[in-house]
């Protein structure tokens, strides 16, 4: 686990614009903290790195004999020497180009090797951490926030990795072994070059000033516009019922407008920097050259020395301007690298390892409430127990706080108040036995990209081709499973074959069955499936279950009919519980419910070994907030 930072190199909140109350936008490293990060992942590479640097050195290193060799050539034409001198020389420049050809395409493929090991260490670092975050901490971030890091953040980051980090080392490295060369063909020469750093010492720092605030700033906005754009299709039903549309479009186009106006502040700062580099160039090239001058006509250096100093300078504009020019580079890819070290550094509260006793496992809820902001309770001192091996369904109106139950029974979140106990353990405590513990399955199942047979070995990785079989079997997927074009070999998922609800949802089952928890959380399982289709899913949902405690938030009241007892919730309390016939015949709140349900389909309102069929389709029910 990574350490926290020392006082000194704390992490600090990221800024918000203006004064609009906004979304509580996760932690951005400090500087301090952002190059203690960089060093924690580099360490593991030291000995790459080092091979990649004397590599780097030499390769450069060999590629400055071209300069006196030309000055070589100079002095043979001025004094008339032989041919065979000239070609000798002109021979020993091919060589020199052969091989620093050779050892600069091995140093960066070492250096991009090693850039690439600590950017994946990076990347596997960001997601284990943002994968443990508190859902709520995400939740008041907004998912723009994660998603601007985990996506453009990290581009900038590989893209400097893979080449602005070789061309600024390399660029470096030439700047530091010229300066050496002209300082042996002659000090003053140095001297003269000299006269440009003071230029291009206050150019960097005049850039890197305006660039480091610049840059985070972009990120920052750029943040805010995409949570934006997330928030307004997301939301687009609701968007159009309430005619909110125009209020969106403004605050997409505000948005949009912050990151172009800053894009500009951008453009504008890299032409200031760039003038400001040919000032640097003309001074020092004028000062080489009067030196180079006044040395030939003293006798103190030939023609060709004077020649290679010139050559030496005029192939220092390329590095310095690239490692100038690549700090625009580097000050971007540094606020990236601060957003996702901040991400890093996120405290994770330790998670304790208990173990659940084999076997299944029974529920406790006591003086449960909860909370997603503060004064605005969506649950209130709830009890409820589940017994080993119990199905017990919830119902209720949209916004009963049913989801919300759910949720907190499969330990996705802390209660505000109160205790949930899954075989006596709190679910949050249960650490890496919570997947084998408990299995919480929603409508909104994710199909992962890959074959079929792999999706479903992510339940189990042991598994066998024929355990896979079986459980497919077990919800009636074998079939269209073998059928599909190269049966479990099927590439499903993104870029492959796209499966539909029912599906995907007959997949869930059977990653249930291979996983085999004792605890079951069914939310709205059956949802998205049509009257044909969910009355072959709870088929195959009831066969899942079996031999499991089972918690169902039942969207259609024949998974109620059909379960052990029913427990009607109304604005966030209990408000009912009992067998299916108890509560029908109390004519409460559920009887009220049954019997609307089942006048809107027209069926017998005693549960059929079929579920009831529902002859017009019904809306999903909307998730608890």
């Amino acid at each position: 686990m990574t350490e926290r930072p020392d006082a000194d190199t704390t992490v600090e909140a990221a800024p918000r614009g203006g004064d609009r109350p906004g979304p509580e936008l996760l932690p951005v490293a400090t500087p301090a903290r952002t190059r203690a990060a960089v060093a924690e992942l580099l360490r593991p590479q030291r000995r790459p790195a080092l091979s990649a640097f004397v590599v780097m050195v030499g390769s450069t290193a060999v590629g400055l004999l071209v300069q006196p060799l030309l000055g070589r050539i100079v002095d043979l034409a001025a004094d008339r020497g032989s041919a065979d001198t000239i070609t000798v020389t002109a021979a020993l420049l091919v060589a020199v180009a052969v091989v620093q050809g050779v050892t600069a395409g091995f140093g960066l493929s070492q250096m991009a090797r090693l850039g690439e090991t600590t950017l994946a260490r990076l990347r596997e670092r960001f997601v284990d951490r943002a994968l443990a975050l508190p859902l709520e901490r995400v939740e008041k971030a907004g998912a723009g926030d994660l998603t601007a890091r985990v996506t453009a953040d990290v581009s900038l980051i590989a893209d400097a990795v893979r080449n602005a980090l070789p061309a600024l080392c390399h660029s470096l490295l030439t700047i530091f072994l010229t300066l050496g060369a002209m300082a042996l063909l002659d000090w003053r020469f140095l001297l003269a070059t000299l006269l440009a750093v003071p230029v291009q010492i206050a150019t960097a720092r005049w850039y890197v000033a305006r660039a480091i605030p610049l840059y985070a700033e972009q990120r920052v906005a750029a943040g805010a516009q995409q949570q934006q754009m997330l928030d307004t299709i997301g939301g687009s039903s609701t968007v159009r019922s309430f005619r909110l549309g125009e209020e969106h479009t403004e605050r997409v186009t505000d948005r949009s407008w912050s990151v172009v106006a800053l894009t500009m502040r951008g453009v504008r700062l890299v032409i200031g920097f760039y003038s400001r580099l040919h000032i640097a160039e003309y001074i020092g090239l004028a000062a080489v050259l009067v030196t180079g001058y006044w040395l030939v006509r003293d006798g103190s250096a030939s023609i060709g020395t004077t020649t290679a100093a010139a050559l030496y300078f005029h192939g220092l504009f390329g590095p310095v301007n690239a490692a100038l020019a690549l700090l625009d580079d580097a000050q971007s890819a540094t606020a990236g690298l601060a957003r996702l070290v901040g991400v890093t550094d996120e405290p994770v509260p330790p998670v304790p390892e208990h173990t659940v006793r084999a076997g299944g496992v029974d529920v406790t809820v006591r003086g449960l409430g909860h909370a997603y902001r503060t004064g605005h309770p969506v649950l209130h001192d709830i009890d409820l127990t589940v017994r080993h091996g119990e199905r017990v369904a919830l119902v209720g109106a949209s916004g009963a706080g049913k989801t919300t139950l759910a949720k907190l029974v499969a330990g996705i979140q802390p209660p505000t108040t109160g205790d949930v106990l899954v075989g006596g353990i709190p679910p949050t405590e249960l650490g890496s036995a919570a997947s084998r513990t408990i299995a919480l399955i929603t409508q909104e199942t994710h199909v992962f990209a890959g074959p079929l047979a792999d999706d479903l070995r992510l339940a189990r990785p042991d598994a066998t081709d024929d355990e896979l079989r079986a459980a497919l079997d077990r919800v009636d997927a074998l079939g269209w499973a073998e059928a599909l074009p190269d049966g479990l070999a099927t590439v499903v998922g993104d870029g492959g074959h796209r499966l539909s609800g029912e599906r995907t949802q007959a997949l869930a089952l059977a990653r249930l069955i291979l996983a085999d928890p004792p605890l079951v959380i069914l939310d709205e399982a059956t949802a998205e499936a049509g009257s044909a289709g969910a009355r072959t899913l709870e088929k195959a949902v009831a066969r899942a279950m079996d031999g499991r405690t089972a918690l169902i938030v039942a969207h259609r009241l024949s998974q109620a009919a059909t379960a052990d007892r029913v427990v009607v919730m109304e604005a966030g309390r209990v408000v009912e519980s009992g067998t299916h016939d108890e509560l029908r015949a109390a004519r409460g709140p559920y009887a009220a419910l049954w019997s609307a349900w089942s006048d809107a389909r027209d069926t017998d309102p005693r549960p059929a070994p079929e579920p009831p069929t529902r002859i017009a389709p019904q809306e999903p029910e909307p998730k608890d907030l």
